[in-house]
């Protein structure tokens, strides 16, 4: 009797990870404990928010309401216990670009775009190919993108006046960069410095301690008090409101949609990325698991509310939910609760982010590029073999020189590339002195070889190959180099493929070629060992009777030798 394969129910695929927390029992323990990682993950997000936002090219308030509004939805609605949402450093490079080239109302189309995009990804269950983009693809964009967010805070690292405005390519930055470095502002780098000497020695000493929030406030005493000479929220932006917009979306139109389709779907697939390698770090973690599909419909609703009220792209961010999740947090609780601190904050202190120095918001921003250059992993990548160091190598500099989008797509290209060569490379091909069965139906026992046949071996007419691994496209030309004895042997030639798991169309045509030209030789084939689903493949393709038999197994002695 074959066993029937539960399908889980929409209900069941889609359901949020919160309501699955409520119905096991939520008491108070979990409510204090939620509170206070709610509250320490809004202490880190907010001096965050405003410097993703700020890097993006908008003002800081929209990264506010993308923690407040995307944050809550994300963990309302996702499918991880612990993922925080909210804006992003990955982000920066893409929204910056989008600001540049359509506008803030571009922008905010092409969030809500890609909330749709990634929506449906979930809805029809296509995380699971996010999840295939491989691990040198990943650290090489991580870390492309922690040098160009780095390039992009040199000018409030060291307070430099820029003629012209910045130039977005990263070779014309840096070149924009060295000629007003005469302009530089002492007391805007001594602010920067001051700022990350500060979160350095709190990550040593407590780390516990929100180094993000206090180096910020400090800082912003600092210059408060010593009346220096540096820009702040205030002056640059005149500060931030104290209540959230009502919702709304600039006007559609086809032209409109059509010229942002590319940058949505390059929101959507980074946004799909970040999120699921930020969900399985928490599971990792937490011993926990995430369903895939929920998060990414989460995060397409999370992105379309965000646009509406006027926030940027949303995702999980893995630096936010690594601190949920070490706060002490017991479920999705402790996000809403984020969210909802990060808005108290807007309600009830904006005034006193107007004294934040953006050299210090600058400085947030240095240190986590560089936690977020992945140096460790990327040298080890570099070191374990070559196609991974191509691989993250080709990555990291397209990402950096030419285009985020590219570089995924170019590292992908390759590392797909490489990993087909290394699956061609291991399928082998032996020669065996096969013994073969009479024709009798499968029964108890009769797995087991007959007895070996030295009579059978030294018969000339009878050749045997053993084909081992998979049997794809980029192993047919070997297989078939290999099999081309096939014609010398007029009489009986026996393919053994127990040893395969998969078969493409490629190397099914090689097969049937190959049987063609035994059978114009006046011989036979006989494959043995076949799996239901390679068997089909072989049929669907012309390999049959009369040219060729099957068998189900082929008896090969201990002593068998290989060629």
């Amino acid at each position: 009797m074959t066993a029937r394969v539960h399908e889980p129910s929409f209900s069941e695929l889609y359901t949020p990870k919160l309501v699955t927390v409520l119905k096991e029992g939520y008491g108070l323990d979990k409510l204090r404990a939620d509170v206070l990682a709610g509250l320490t993950v809004a202490i880190v997000a907010l001096p965050l928010s405003m410097a993703i936002a700020i890097a993006s090219g908008v003002t800081p308030d929209r990264g506010l309401y993308t923690s407040i509004v995307g944050g809550f939805v994300v963990s309302a609605l996702g499918g991880s216990r612990f993922q925080i949402g909210g804006p992003a450093g990955a982000f920066i490079v893409l929204v910056a670009a989008a600001v540049q080239q359509h506008g803030v109302d571009g922008l905010l189309l092409a969030t809500f775009m890609a909330g749709i995009i990634l929506t449906l990804i979930g809805v029809l269950r296509l995380g699971t190919f996010i999840k295939y983009i491989p691990y040198p693809v990943t650290v090489g964009f991580t870390s492309g993108i922690a040098v160009i967010i780095f390039a992009s805070q040199i000018k409030e690292l060291l307070g430099l006046t820029l003629k012209g405005g910045e130039p977005g390519p990263f070779v014309e930055k840096v070149e924009a960069l060295a000629i007003a470095l005469p302009s530089f502002n002492l007391s805007a780098t001594a602010i920067a410095l001051f700022t990350i000497a500060l979160i350095v020695a709190i990550r040593r000493l407590r780390p516990h301690w929100p180094a993000f929030l206090i180096a910020t406030v400090a800082a912003a005493v600092l210059v408060w008090l010593a009346g220096m000479p540096v820009e702040t929220l205030g002056t640059r932006f005149g500060g931030i409101p104290r209540s959230l917009p009502a919702p709304h979306l600039p006007a559609l139109s086809l032209d409109k949609i059509i010229e942002l389709l590319p940058t949505s779907i390059a929101f959507a697939l980074l946004g799909g990325i970040e999120s699921l390698l930020s969900a399985v770090v928490a599971d990792s973690m937490s011993g926990r698991r995430h369903r895939s599909n929920v998060e990414l419909v989460a995060q397409g609703i999370a992105n379309m509310a965000s646009a509406l009220f006027g926030g940027i792209c949303v995702t999980g961010t893995i630096a936010r939910t690594a601190t949920n999740v070490r706060a002490g947090a017991r479920g999705p609780v402790s996000g809403i609760l984020h969210s909802l601190f990060v808005l108290a904050f807007m309600l009830l202190a904006a005034p006193l982010a107007s004294y934040i120095p953006l050299a210090a918001l600058a400085a947030v921003l240095a240190v986590v590029c560089w936690n977020m250059f992945e140096r460790h992993q990327f040298a080890t990548l570099v070191r374990a073999s070559r196609g991974d160091a191509v691989v993250v190598i080709a990555t990291f500099l397209v990402v950096v020189f030419r285009d985020l989008t590219e570089g995924i797509l170019i590292g992908f290209a390759l590392g797909s590339l490489l990993f087909l060569h290394r699956m061609a490379e291991a399928v082998e091909i032996e020669t065996l002195r096969p013994v073969v069965e009479e024709d009798r139906p499968d029964v108890p026992g009769a797995e087991e070889p007959l007895p070996y046949d030295p009579g059978l071996a030294s018969d000339p007419d009878v050749v045997a190959y053993r084909i081992s691994g998979a049997f794809f496209f980029g192993a047919a030309a070997t297989v078939a180099a290999a099999l081309d004895r096939i014609g010398e042997h007029p009489k009986t030639t026996i393919i053994d493929f127990s040893a395969v798991p998969i078969i493409d169309s490629t190397a099914a045509a090689t097969i049937h070629g190959l049987v063609r030209k035994a059978a114009r030789s006046g011989g036979t084939v006989q494959i043995v060992g076949a799996r239901p689903a390679v068997l089909r493949v072989l049929l669907s393709h012309g390999v049959r009777p009369p040219q060729v038999r099957f068998r189900a197994r082929l008896a090969v002695p201990r002593n068998a030798t290989s060629g």
